[in-house]
Formats: C-alpha cells, sequence, structure tokens
C-alpha cells in the first residue's frame, strides 16, 4: 500500500470505469475483485490514509465495493492478511489510524521480531535477495565472503528486510565482474565500526541498556541517510528501505529534525516496535 501514490490506491485496491477519470481509458478490475474466494495481501497498512481506511473498512464490513466511477456494488468474499512495521496501537491513540479498522483486521496478530534479533536469518536473506538477482539478471554465481557476512550480521537493519534487500541490490550492482561480495562492494553506512564498537562496549559495561543503544544507533544511520539525501525525506527513506510515513515517524520519535531545527540530542527512554 505505502508504496503507491494515494491518488491510485483506490483505483488499484477498488478498479475502475472507463471515463472515471482523464487517464481511465478502460476499466480496470481493482485488487479485491482478483481476490474473490481468496486471499488479499496488504502490505504497510499503517500507511493509509484515513480516507482510504474508512473505505477498506467499508469492504470488511459489508462485503461488497463500488469500482471508481462506479454506481454498481460489487461483491466479494476475500480473506484479508495485513502488515505492517508500525505500531498501530499507537497510532490509534494519536489519532492516525482508525480505532474500528485497527479491531476488525486485528483477528490473530502474528509478531515478527526485527531483523536484529534475528541474526541467523541475516546470511540466509542475503543469500536469497543475492540469488534472486543473479537468476533475474542470468548473471554467473556470486556468494558472499565471510568479512561481508560479518559486516551484514553487525549491522542493527532499523530499516528490516526491504534495508537489506536494497543494500543487497547495491551491492550486486557494484560487484559486477566480480566472483564475490566483499566489504568493498556494500555501502560505507555498514562500516562504522567505531561509533558501533563504543555502543557496544557501552552495553557490556552497564553503561548503556541495550534498548538504547540500538535507538542511538538507529538515530545516528538515520542522520547519516538524511546527511547523504540532502534531508529530503522521501530520497532518505529509500536509501533505508522503508517509507517516508515510516522514517517521518522514527524521526519523531527519536527526536531527529533538520539542522535549522531544535534537535534532542537523547532519544526517548521507551519506545514499542
Amino acid at each position: 500500500c505505502a508504496a503507491l501514490p494515494e491518488t491510485l490506491i483506490e483505483s488499484e485496491l477498488f478498479g475502475h470505469e472507463k471515463g472515471s477519470f482523464t487517464d481511465a481509458t478502460a476499466r480496470r478490475v481493482g485488487q479485491f475483485e482478483l481476490a474473490h474466494t481468496g486471499t488479499l495481501f496488504l502490505d504497510e497498512i499503517g500507511d493509509l490514509s484515513a480516507m482510504t481506511q474508512a473505505k477498506l473498512l467499508r469492504v470488511l464490513q459489508e462485503r461488497e465495493f463500488t469500482r471508481v466511477g462506479g454506481v454498481q456494488s460489487i461483491k466479494v468474499d476475500v480473506r484479508i492478511v495485513t502488515a505492517t512495521n508500525q505500531n498501530l496501537e499507537e497510532l490509534v491513540r494519536k489519532g492516525q489510524f482508525r480505532e474500528d479498522l485497527y479491531y476488525r483486521i486485528n483477528v490473530i496478530a502474528l509478531y515478527l521480531p526485527p531483523l536484529r534479533e534475528r541474526g541467523d536469518d541475516i546470511p540466509l536473506l542475503a543469500k536469497h535477495f543475492l540469488a534472486k538477482r543473479i537468476e533475474e539478471e542470468n548473471r554467473p554465481l556470486q556468494e558472499f565472503s565471510k568479512d561481508a557476512v560479518d559486516l551484514l550480521s553487525r549491522y542493527p537493519w532499523p530499516g528490516n528486510v526491504r534495508e537489506m534487500e536494497n543494500i543487497v541490490e547495491q551491492a550486486f550492482i557494484w560487484s559486477k565482474g566480480s566472483d564475490s561480495i566483499t566489504p568493498e562492494h556494500l555501502p560505507p553506512i555498514l562500516k562504522n565500526d567505531t561509533r558501533s564498537s563504543s555502543l557496544r562496549d557501552d552495553t557490556l559495561a552497564g553503561r548503556l541498556s541495550l534498548e538504547k543503544a540500538v535507538m542511538e544507533f538507529e538515530r545516528e544511520i538515520i542522520l547519516d541517510a538524511l546527511k547523504r539525501t540532502n534531508y529530503i525525506q522521501t530520497h532518505a527513506a529509500n536509501l533505508l528501505g522503508i517509507s517516508r510515513r515510516m522514517l517521518k515517524y522514527r524521526m519523531d520519535t527519536l527526536g531527529i529534525g533538520r539542522p535549522d531545527q531544535e534537535v534532542s540530542t537523547e532519544p526517548p527512554s521507551v519506545v514499542q516496535e
């Protein structure tokens, strides 16, 4: 959902009739109609606008919808699976996510720990994304060097799996012609060992909790991405492999602003993931 411009989300989900708007040169069947009697996966549901949330709620409650520009209600029987990397309960408290929609979709909730808490998955996922790109481009087989795997394993991955896929993509491009992907093919953000070692030492010495250490490291990574993109949040979010709304949420949570704004130097004491 987050990857779609707001003006296209309704058409993508519910379809549209010919002539319903400027570029509607033909009738389009939406995802709900295509998924009839099946399952529809909606990713990043926490990024939906209030208007789209209301329309989604209507479909879930009444099991019917109308195409954009249409007048006929279409019955639909669809099982919905949603995902988000945001704290929906917190968004509900802030009035940014509908409470009735939250309870409608929160029937069976599964919590997937962030990638930084699943260290054994990191090498496996990296190899998966690399193999995927090798197959797509029909390139000779490559593998990650041990040093590259060590760097990937030490990184806290604030952008989770999407960030990893983006970084593997970058490494794949830069390593063209090489038999393996080495640290020199990985972005500099993975090689900030000095600050990482300092946070690790403070944590192990009891001067800093694990939670605060992770938050501080995440704060520095986001700041680094913002500086590299001249504080253009859309570009920084793409660099981190997260949505712009998620980046804004993490910036607010961690007290990050533009250089000409007052910026908190200390992250809050508790953040729920």
